[in-house]
């Protein structure tokens, strides 16, 4: 192990608590004995260290009963839009010509797919080596791990069984057919790098069990799963794995969600095994108890990560609906929860659906069952609909595949106490959303962050963003939070989208807010804290201040204070920086424009426009402080700055606007942002 690596494992050592570091030794341990359980991949030059009588002591014991309980409803298929159908067919037929677009990569060679290929780097992952001695944050050992891990989620593999379903066309049977026994038998358990983490694994399980069900028309669906050998072995191992390990502590994030929720979707759907009833009941318990933790009451996510709460909602309400159709429900204070992630949803998007971009997103789904680029909030959005209802001020999109069908195995689940109008305000999580009256012409969207840094003492997905604004007119990005575009591999570009200076705020003496001490690890968290809210009659928020302490630590430290107007008539949105020392300290601010916006720079104004969805021009004007100095970058590689991520896995350059001067005493930064009519 290189002394970066061994770096990297004491930071993260000093984020654990005492009972974490004896639970992680214990789990170490067990996973050095497992290597006798380990079975052979098929291209392994020489077999794993173990006996032939470990190995037989491995075997599952013959399942208790064979056969597939958990079909959907008669009627079901053909409940769904005729549009949805279409657009699933459409994305099959893609697939079957073996292409299917993978975190920003089109893979061109599906029909016969190398599972330990990354197309990012070219190189290929290990698929013998006994997987705990995998190093899988290491590039040069697999290549980029969530490209490679990608493709294994088998959500192509959904989408080609919906195809069949929905048409009766058995060349996208035989193909997911080729492809799941290709995968079962390069990938035996624990053998190679898809064994490496339980998410993956959890992922896999709630894939096949809808693979089987989408393909209970099929003849030759019984050979594939309940009468394959190598199929019971397989699903069988994923789910012995996810009670052994899981994630906890500090790493009890979405991962320990995904684990549960997969090991209790299979459980019920698969109850093949003499474990089955022990294994749901374990995973269900678990579910409920780490969707708790992981959840403000308010029913924003904790990781302040507005993705990973999408991805959250998904796994939960995906095997809530399980659990109904199984006739073994979860809680109702489980369901009220997920009402609430739905109502925060509901009270964030803008008016195209479009969620806050905060934090780290990596475009995770529970279930895909269309084309890649389906809208995860519509969808969402349409399912709490149909369980919990909707009040007069959700939005209501149109239904796609997925939500029909979950929301068909789901009951009925009504909840009182929930908001009469849109909230503009989750205080436990900092989330706050400014938006202009309708009656004042097309929507001002505006976020303003003072939540905590993250989640748990790592805060994994957090930026370093506090007191951060997004802005977007009529849905058109303005003022936009970058994205996130990587994770591991590329340590200057997964710095920038992270950073301070990569966000809508205010950098000090060249620094974070909070320190990084690696891709997914922060050492030090900023704090921050909500000064005061003023709200109009109609609940909205008007004006929002708020400070943190991300400086207080400088010598001399630096306190940094954000107050952010709208106003709605006067169609503007006002910025105040007050930023205060005993001392001298270079800043720096930055302002990111979104991908189609256009900036011409005169002094301190900068004239903005853009195209609308009507293909007229729109534009505003920003008036910046009074800096020394102010320029315009775009797609800056030296160092990185300028730059946009739409999705994980792509970037684009955009235009970045940077002011720098120094703060002596009490600065007071106003800048002002004027749409026109």
């Amino acid at each position: 192990m290189n002394s970066s690596r061994i770096k990297w494992y004491l930071r993260r050592l000093e984020k654990m608590s005492a009972s974490e570091v004896a639970w992680r030794l214990s789990d170490h341990g067990r996973k050095v004995v497992w290597v006798r359980h380990q079975v052979a991949a098929p291209t392994t030059a020489a077999p794993p260290r173990r006996s032939p009588a470990a190995h037989a002591s491995w075997r599952r014991a013959p399942a208790v009963r064979r056969g597939f309980d958990a079909a959907l409803d008669a009627g079901v298929l053909g409940t769904v839009a005729p549009e949805a159908r279409r657009r699933v067919i459409a994305a099959a037929d893609q697939i079957l010509a073996g292409r299917f677009e993978v975190l920003g990569i089109t893979r061109k060679d599906l029909e016969d797919p190398d599972w330990f290929f990354d197309p990012v780097t070219g190189r290929r992952a290990p698929q013998g080596d006994y997987c705990f001695r995998i190093d899988h944050r290491s590039e040069d050992v697999t290549g980029n791990v969530k490209q490679v891990w990608e493709l294994s989620r088998m959500h192509h593999l959904t989408v080609l069984a919906a195809a069949f379903a929905f048409s009766g066309d058995e060349r996208y049977a035989r193909r997911v057919d080729r492809h799941l026994r290709s995968w079962w038998t390069q990938n035996p358990f624990l053998s190679g790098v898809h064994w490496t983490c339980g998410i993956e694994v959890g992922l896999r399980l709630i894939a096949w069990v809808w693979i089987r069900r989408l393909l209970d028309g099929w003849d030759q669906a019984p050979a594939l799963f309940e009468d394959n050998e190598e199929a019971l072995d397989q699903i069988w191992w994923h789910q012995r794995y996810l009670a052994c390990f899981r994630s906890r502590g500090s790493s009890a994030n979405n991962h320990v969600i995904a684990e549960a929720a997969g090991q209790l979707v299979a459980s019920l759907a698969f109850d093949w095994f003499a474990e089955s009833p022990k294994w749901a009941a374990q995973a269900a318990a678990v579910l409920e108890d780490e969707l708790a933790k992981n959840t403000f009451p308010s029913g924003v996510n904790r990781e302040m990560a507005t993705d990973y709460h999408g991805f959250v909602a998904e796994l939960g309400l995906v095997a809530a609906a399980e659990a109904d159709l199984a006739g073994r429900p979860l809680s109702e204070d489980t369901w009220h929860l997920l009402c609430r992630m739905l109502d925060v949803v509901a009270a964030t998007v803008d008016v195209r659906l479009r969620a806050p971009r905060q934090g780290d997103g990596d475009d995770g789904r529970a279930l895909v069952l269309g084309p890649p680029d389906a809208d995860r909030w519509a969808g969402l959005l349409c399912l709490g609909e149909a369980v919990f209802g909707a009040p007069d001020w959700w939005p209501a999109p149109e239904a796609d595949a997925e939500s029909t069908m979950l929301a068909s195995m789901a009951r009925r689940h009504p909840q009182p106490g929930r908001p009469e109008r849109r909230p503009s305000h989750f205080d436990d999580a900092g989330l706050i959303i400014m938006r202009s009256s309708p009656d004042d012409g097309p929507e001002i969207w505006c976020r303003c962050d003072s939540g905590p840094h993250g989640f748990l003492s790592i805060a994994a997905h957090a930026h370093a963003d506090a007191l951060a604004v997004e802005v977007r007119h009529d849905g058109v990005e303005i003022l936009a939070d970058p994205g996130t575009y990587c994770y591991q591999g590329e340590p200057s570009w997964r710095s920038y989208f992270r950073s301070s200076l990569g966000h809508n705020t205010v950098e000090v003496a060249h620094r974070n807010q909070s320190e990084s001490a690696g891709s997914t690890l922060w050492r030090r968290h900023a704090h921050s804290r909500l000064l005061g809210l003023d709200l109009g009659e109609d609940g909205e928020v008007s004006r929002w201040s708020a400070e943190h302490d991300g400086y207080s630590t400088l010598e001399p430290p630096v306190s940094h204070r954000r107050t952010v107007r709208l106003s709605t008539r006067g169609r503007r949105i006002d910025i105040v920086d007050q930023i205060e020392t005993v001392g001298r300290h270079d800043v720096r601010m930055a302002f990111h424009l979104g991908p189609a916006v256009d900036a011409e720079m005169h002094g301190r104004s900068v004239r903005i426009s853009w195209a609308t969805g009507d293909g007229d021009d729109a534009s505003a004007e920003l008036l910046l402080p009074d800096l020394p100095s102010w320029r315009l970058v775009r797609g800056g590689t030296d160092p990185v700055l300028g730059w946009y991520s739409a999705r994980f896995g792509e970037k684009q350059p955009t235009t970045t606007i940077v002011g720098e001067g120094t703060c002596h005493g009490r600065e007071e930064l106003e800048t002002t942002l004027q749409f026109h009519s």
